[in-house]
């Protein structure tokens, strides 16, 4: 009698089951990273992936399409110190902005000299009046320089190499663009990274009127039953942006809405991989 090829050597058992539940065509592996993607879908539709782990698998695959001027921090926005600039002027702004790390400009932004790490201020304010005479020539991180076209998982493999945290995107012609950071970069496989600083500048429940609130994608489903008194379920998801996801069934799109129990969910911000902001109204008793 034939083998049964669930029991071959190199076959564990239940494997060619277990690929069948996860979509997978038997006869040869996906022919292009749509097809995979559909596969993904369809484990996450059939329960063997929760939506966040999709959530990440995609963006797995699309960070190695996406090059640092999709992700960094333009020009504009970024948070700079001046080479000049004394102990007491630097201060406020490390403080003010909840950055660790700032790229020091000589002239114009064009003119990055080095990244100042934040510690190393604090270092020199906690030695007072025993301290020597500012020198920022002398606390003065090197910069690292990337092109706004190169790719982010290249740029990721790079920041993992070196240990660098952050380097400044220079345009074709040699002009500051922007800023990138690994949090930047991490951020679009993983979503939101909020550090201590991010919780207190922007809670994930925000108040707006009396039924009305801004509700932050990331939420813990736990922090929302605590916040409305309700007892959803955290078993299956993590997250208030899971347990809703679920519900719509498909990505929504901004200004799609859903209602679970006595609460509308408005999606305010999202794109095409995850949600990132609810405004929520909470329904009188009769409109459930």
């Amino acid at each position: 009698m034939a083998e049964d090829s669930e029991t071959k050597p190199g076959n564990t058992p239940g494997k060619k089951g277990w690929l069948r539940q996860f979509g997978m065509n038997l006869a040869g592996p996906p022919r292009d990273r749509e097809e995979l993607v559909n596969v993904l879908r369809d484990a996450q539709q059939g329960d063997l992936l929760d939506i966040d782990a999709l959530w990440m698998m995609q963006g797995v695959l699309n960070v190695s399409e996406l090059q640092v001027r999709d992700v960094m921090i333009p020009r504009s926005q970024m948070v700079i110190i001046e080479r000049d600039a004394s102990q007491d002027e630097i201060l406020p702004i490390a403080i003010e902005s909840g950055h660790s790390r700032f790229p020091v400009i000589a002239e114009s932004r064009d003119e990055v000299v080095g990244i100042l790490l934040a510690k190393d201020m604090l270092r020199l304010a906690m030695n007072g009046q025993d301290a020597e005479p500012f020198n920022m020539g002398e606390v003065l991180r090197p910069a690292v320089f990337v092109p706004e076209a190169k790719r982010v998982n290249v740029l990721l493999k790079e920041f993992r190499a070196s240990r660098n945290h952050m380097a400044v995107v220079v345009d074709e012609y040699g002009g500051v663009a922007g800023l990138v950071t690994i949090e930047d970069a991490l951020e679009q496989i993983v979503g939101d990274i909020d550090d201590e600083y991010d919780q207190a500048e922007g809670a994930y429940i925000l108040r707006q009127d009396r039924n009305r609130f801004l509700v932050r994608s990331l939420t813990p489903v736990s922090e929302f039953n605590r916040y409305f008194g309700c007892d959803f379920s955290d078993e299956e998801f993590d997250t208030i942006g899971g347990l809703v996801m679920h519900d719509f069934g498909h990505m929504p799109k901004r200004g799609e809405s859903a209602v679970i129990e006595r609460f509308q969910f408005n999606v305010q911000r999202a794109d095409s991989r995850r949600i990132h902001l609810f405004q929520l109204v909470v329904l009188p008793e009769s409109e459930e």
